[in-house]
Order: C-alpha cells, then sequence, then structure tokens
C-alpha cells in the first residue's frame, strides 16, 4: 500500500520523471537518501516504472490503431499470445462488447494489416474490428494520484 507521501514522489515524477532527489525531496520534506528508498521500494515494488515516453509518429512508427476483438477461447490465452506481438503496447480484457481491446504501434499500414491478418487466424478469435487513430488529442500518465 502507498502512503501520501508516496503519491506526492509519484505525482513530481510523473511530471519529470529525470527530477533529481535532492529536488524531489525537497519538495515532499525528505532527505536524499529517504526520497531514493521510497522511489526505489515504489520501483522494485512494480508501483511506478520510470521511462521515456515517446511520439510514435516522431519516431517512425506513423500507424496506430486500436483493435476491438472477440473471442470463443480463454481470453487469457489469446490476450497472452497477443501480448508477445512486439507492436501490440496494449493488451486489455474487457467486459462488454469486446472481451478484448488492443493497441498496435506500426511502422506503416502494411505491418498492421500483416498484425491484424496474424491475430484473426488464431485459434479462439470471433472477430476483429479495426479503429484507426486519425490523430490523438490528449495523452496523459498521471493516473490516480494528481
Amino acid at each position: 500500500m502507498i502512503d501520501e507521501t508516496d503519491r506526492e514522489i509519484i505525482k513530481y515524477l510523473q511530471t519529470d520523471g529525470r527530477m533529481a532527489y535532492s529536488t524531489l525531496g525537497r519538495l515532499i520534506g525528505l532527505s536524499d537518501a529517504a526520497t531514493r528508498q521510497r522511489v526505489r521500494r515504489l520501483t522494485a515494488g512494480g508501483v511506478i516504472d520510470i521511462v521515456a515516453v515517446t511520439d510514435p509518429v516522431k519516431i517512425g512508427l506513423g500507424y496506430q490503431a486500436l483493435l476491438g476483438i472477440t473471442v470463443t477461447d480463454d481470453a487469457r490465452k489469446l490476450a497472452a499470445e497477443i501480448g508477445a506481438l512486439d507492436d501490440a503496447v496494449y493488451v486489455v480484457m474487457t467486459a462488454g462488447r469486446y472481451d478484448l481491446i488492443v493497441e498496435l504501434v506500426c511502422v506503416d499500414g502494411d505491418t498492421f494489416v500483416a498484425h491484424v491478418n496474424r491475430i484473426r487466424t488464431m485459434d479462439g478469435i470471433e472477430g476483429v474490428e479495426t479503429l484507426p487513430y486519425l490523430g490523438i488529442t490528449k495523452q496523459t500518465y498521471d493516473w490516480g494520484v494528481g
């Protein structure tokens, strides 16, 4: 379980993941060592990952889409199989119209079509609806803490 100090750390790191422990410590009222220890605990516990977030288009990944997938087999098994694809960056099991929602980020349309064809032919896949992105209006990573 995380406490309010952890939530503050997360809030600041979501703004600047490269923030120095000394700066972060001053903002939350802890020493550099205590701040470092808390950040390490949060990362070791899988609460946070500190990564570089890219704009896919600017790094040559110009084709993005969501897939709405219905299945006739174990959704967990199929989610794992689809999740093994390098270009599948988001795989979620849902309750509703689709059993799985998958985000693909590909270098081009041909790569996207190859992935969709592969997914459509997997055992246990009933249907795939493709929802290509026309543009991203908002994308944030500050879930629940700030």
